[in-house]
Order: structure tokens, then sequence, then C-alpha cells
């Protein structure tokens, strides 16, 4: 009789079904934890970041907006006015 040994895939599944109750790569909502509330950010109140920088002025300039690109802005601020100008942009 041939036992079939487990594959570490499958293997590394199942203790990822166990521990987490259903595998997090075969969840229904993939995004479901994708995205979290700036004020809930470990790192919220850090710095906005360089990219958040340059993104926010380019699009605080297409909206005609200038006055939501601010310097010193923090990481959760930052993330926030992004938001708002990709919505009103539609982007």
């Amino acid at each position: 009789m041939t036992i079939a040994k487990k594959t570490d895939i499958e293997e590394t599944e199942m203790r990822n079904t166990s521990v987490l109750g259903e595998d997090p790569k075969r969840h229904p909502d993939p995004h479901s934890n994708a995205e979290k509330d700036p004020e809930d950010w470990v790192s919220g109140d850090e710095p906005m970041t360089g990219a958040q920088t340059s993104y926010l002025k380019t699009l605080s300039e297409q909206a005609h907006k200038p006055e939501m690109f601010e310097a010193g802005l923090s990481k959760a601020e930052a993330s926030k006015r992004i938001d708002a100008l990709k919505t009103e942009l539609s982007l």
C-alpha cells in the first residue's frame, strides 16, 4: 500500500486554514482587509512619504485646488486628501 505524502504547499494551506479558520488566499473577497481607515494606521502620524507628497501635489493641481496640498502632513491626512481628490477627479 502506498501512502501519499502531502506536499509542502498542501501542508501550508492546511496550517493556514486551521489557524485562520479559512484560507485567506481563497477568501471570496480578497480585498476585504486590503484597505484600513487611515486613522487606524500604526504609522499614520508619521510624515507623509515622498510618493504621497508628489501624488497629492499632482492631484491638487489637476483638481485646481492647491489648498489641498500642504507640506508637513501626516501619512493618514495625506491619504485622506488623496482619496478625496481622486473621488473628485473620478479616478
